[in-house]
């Protein structure tokens, strides 16, 4: 099994105390975001869970626990977004220049093939222009390019609810115009540049297609190759090998306008203060007569084929 923790909120930066509370009981409880009715119970031991696939935009509070992970046996890499956007766009971030400082502390520690660059997803408006992100993402592949080997683009999805002026549509040409100077930058500076379900075909500025939950990149951290399908949960654009999510939608206190996560910062601040970090759910309790389904989960391994990669 490969954990997702979490596509859905931001548990290294909020709930780090309760991630670590779940694995120390060897499992945790889900509720279905498309059937609330439906309770999951998941396995947690390292004997089922092949690797675990971190998303966050500060890894800062999970850093005091990665020796407990390794000591369990855990295999896990880091999908870590840092952008160039101020509190206006991600309102609830410390200074990014922290952020950036703690992406390369986690690099460091644990090897820069395990901590992904998201540098997603790209925004234009009369502020953050084309010039701005070139200067910008010159800057960050400076700073970055020595403690990552990888970073995911995506230019922003003007969905139905998103509800702001601070984001504008981005034309085809500007993002060829971005496309092709990412593309060039990176491969400079030594990173591989991929998108994220993008509908544009970008292979020709060198941005290659990215599998978020990597296959190839977990049987590297884990040191043995995977019997693992295609997430079918996801879009047909994407990538990612089939993973089980153990977060929460409307959840993530980091306030980014952009976020396809949230509902309305109100519900989410109301459900981030209710967080128990002893629950066994990231959010909320079981409640009298609600029916638990044990999830039978186990390893992806070949075991035939371990120790090869």
């Amino acid at each position: 099994m490969i954990l997702s923790a979490s596509r859905r909120t931001d548990i290294p930066c909020y709930y780090s105390e309760w991630f670590m509370n779940r694995i120390r009981a060897g499992y945790v409880l889900t509720r279905n975001p498309m059937n609330h009715a439906q309770l999951s119970r998941i396995p947690l031991s390292p004997d089922v869970v092949d690797c675990i696939v971190f998303w966050t935009k500060d890894a800062a509070n999970m850093l005091s626990h990665l020796d407990e992970l390794d000591e369990r046996g855990y295999k896990y890499y880091f999908q870590f977004t840092l952008t160039p956007y101020g509190r206006d766009i991600e309102r609830n971030l410390c200074l990014k220049s922290k952020i950036e400082d703690t992406f390369v502390v986690l690099s460091k520690r644990i090897g820069r093939e395990r901590v992904v660059w998201r540098y997603d997803p790209i925004i234009l408006n009369i502020t953050l222009n084309i010039e701005y992100h070139k200067a910008q993402f010159v800057r960050m592949c400076d700073k970055l390019s020595s403690y990552t080997d990888t970073v995911t683009i995506s230019f922003v999805d003007m969905y139905s609810k998103l509800k702001t002026n601070l984001i504008r549509p981005i034309t085809e040409d500007e993002i060829a115009e971005l496309a092709e100077f990412i593309g060039k930058t990176a491969k400079e500076h030594g990173i591989r540049a991929v998108a994220c379900c993008e509908k544009y075909d970008l292979t020709k500025y060198g941005i290659g297609q990215s599998s978020c939950i990597d296959r190839e990149r977990i049987e590297k951290v884990c040191g043995y190759l995977l019997d693992v399908n295609a997430d079918k949960n996801q879009r047909d654009c994407c990538g990612c090998a089939e993973s089980i999510d153990i977060g929460a939608y409307n959840t993530c206190p980091n306030g980014c306008v952009y976020c396809y996560a949230n509902d309305r910062s109100s519900t989410t601040l109301r459900r981030h203060e209710s967080h128990n970090p002893e629950s066994e759910m990231l959010i909320g309790t079981v409640a009298n007569g609600e029916k638990i389904t044990d999830r039978k989960v186990k390893t992806n391994r070949t075991i035939e084929q371990e120790n090869r990669i």
